[in-house]
């Protein structure tokens, strides 16, 4: 069974940084394709960004140019680099791994605000 873990989250004020982190109990190279959601309060969950094994990356609009996603095999760990953040940015982010079957991570807060 695999478990992915995330960290990284906080709270941070408008402009600021953060580098969330998802680590998986086992090797990475399983996964097709890896992501980070987010979900606000009262709102559905939406796709952030992904990353496939060959590294290629897809992101929504309003992050691309401020969000990188990142995968080291090596350490079998997911990141996301988060820039220029925003109080829109603040939800619950959570870490995406899909093979034949799909998992989740527990959710790391992030929270943009002065």
């Amino acid at each position: 069974q695999v478990q992915l873990v995330e960290s990284g989250g906080g709270l941070v004020q408008p402009g600021g940084s953060l580098r969330l982190s998802c680590a998986s109990s086992g090797s990475i190279f399983r996964f097709s394709t890896m992501g980070w959601y987010r979900q606000a309060p009262g709102k559905q969950r939406e796709l952030v960004a992904t990353i496939t094994t060959s590294g290629r990356t897809n992101y929504r609009d309003s992050v691309k140019g401020r969000f990188t996603i990142s995968r080291d095999n090596a350490k079998n760990t997911m990141y996301l680099q988060m820039t220029s953040l925003k109080p829109e940015d603040t939800a619950v982010y959570y870490c995406n791994a899909r093979d034949l079957n799909t998992y989740w991570g527990q959710g790391t807060q992030v929270t943009v605000s002065s």
